[in-house]
């Protein structure tokens, strides 16, 4: 058991604390550059060719992987996007992925999206 000093030189910390987004310094968002587009495919049992974009960070310098939502896209080398949290669950070491409908990234191309809009860039789609 420590003793009130120890514990006033340092404090007890909890050890199942959630993983930080080191990149991200505790923002929502971040801007990024893309310097390399490839694909990747996911850990057993999945099979697939999986689009991921490798990025340097604005605003820390920092090089992340991140995964490209939804079908098709636009992306170049120095391509400006914004970057959130969200893993891909079959992809080790992606523990990003980039905002479509934001900076020189462009929604995906259907636009009759009726779930799952915002993460995809889509307004909303209204029938007269």
């Amino acid at each position: 058991m420590p003793t009130a000093q120890q514990l006033m030189r340092k404090a007890r910390r909890n050890p199942y604390r959630r993983p930080r987004l080191l990149a991200l310094e505790g923002s929502p968002h971040r801007r990024g550059i893309v310097y390399k587009l490839t694909t990747m495919t996911p850990r057993k049992p999945n099979s697939a060719k999986r689009r991921i974009a490798k990025l340097r960070v604005v605003y820390n310098l920092k090089r992340v992987f991140a995964s490209v939502p939804g079908k098709g896209d636009n992306l170049h080398e120095y391509s400006a996007v914004l970057i959130r949290g969200g893993s891909a669950k079959d992809l080790p070491g992606v523990n990003y992925a980039l905002m479509r409908g934001k900076l020189d990234f462009l929604p995906t191309e259907s636009f009759k999206r009726m779930a799952r809009r915002s993460k995809f860039g889509i307004k909303r789609h209204i029938n007269f």
